[in-house]
């Protein structure tokens, strides 16, 4: 099964035209629990985040996400600062101009027409109760290089600010769903799949512990380095004592065609050609 999977993945993003594979669109993802059999290969993203409300839905359909570099919260003074609030009116206005913030942010994200939220950053739990009352779905905390890899899988745009949210840039995902893997909130991952790159791809390993779903991944890599050489050159030598052995045929073939003591000496190459399948037989056991 590993095999295949190697296999599979390679083929998925190699270009065969032109001989070359580009291991950045393959993501190894690894997930301790389960056996090694349950390793899948997923056509789309895996991201190790889960939904950030609890509440949110755990399945989205034609979703359009738009993907963020930018913190989900209020502008903060670039500069060390102190603020007295002497009053609860005065509180009151801070607290208003804090949800005035939060409120234009998730509108500029409706009236782009998104329905998923990727941000790099976190948000506050104000702003994830807004995205939850507003029907907007978020992972916060995604990481710069799986941020790089969804917008290349989707078609979408990172998107540095909040002004520059336009419908165009948005990325496109036929199914985002959050998985379960076991009961605490660290054992869940949100899975992208039919997205408008078809060649971005994940490998879902899993194993008992950490230390084998590591060595499975060094494995599975191994084992598509080997797929990803066939591509860029399908010649291969065959094992095994194999090639020595066909080589010490054609010189024996070779010798009989010779006259005088050369024979003798071109028929000594030929027998020292079998040292190799030989050595390599006894070691087997054969």
């Amino acid at each position: 099964k590993m095999a295949e999977i190697a296999v599979k993945a390679v083929l998925n993003v190699a270009d065969l035209e032109r001989h070359d594979v580009n291991f950045e669109m393959i993501k190894m993802e690894g997930k301790p629990g389960g056996s090694l059999e349950d390793t899948e290969l997923v056509n789309g993203i895996v991201i190790d985040r889960d939904f950030s409300h609890p509440q949110m839905p755990k399945e989205l359909k034609d979703a359009k996400l738009c993907i963020l570099t930018c913190p989900f919260e209020a502008p903060k003074p670039k500069t060390k600062h102190k603020l007295d609030i002497t009053s609860p009116e005065a509180y009151e206005r801070l607290y208003q101009k804090e949800q005035d913030y939060y409120k234009e942010m998730v509108q500029q994200v409706k009236d782009c027409g998104a329905n998923l939220v990727m941000c790099q950053w976190g948000f506050e739990d104000e702003a994830n109760h807004l995205l939850l009352q507003n029907k907007l779905v978020a992972l916060r905390w995604v990481g710069g290089i799986d941020i790089e890899r969804i917008a290349i899988a989707t078609g979408g745009r990172i998107i540095p600010r909040f002004s520059e949210l336009s419908a165009d840039k948005l990325g496109k995902a036929g199914t985002v769903r959050e998985v379960s893997f076991g009961t605490g909130s660290n054992e869940r991952m949100v899975v992208l799949e039919d997205c408008t790159n078809k060649t971005a791809i994940t490998v879902l390993v899993r194993g008992g512990n950490q230390m084998i779903v590591e060595e499975a991944k060094r494995s599975l890599h191994d084992a598509m380095c080997v797929v990803r050489n066939l591509i860029k050159d399908n010649r291969i030598v065959y094992g095994g004592g194999a090639a020595e052995m066909a080589c010490s045929v054609a010189i024996s073939s070779h010798a009989d065609t010779v006259t005088g003591v050369d024979q003798y000496a071109i028929r000594a190459f030929a027998d020292a050609l079998d040292d190799i399948p030989l050595a390599l037989a006894e070691n087997a056991g054969l």
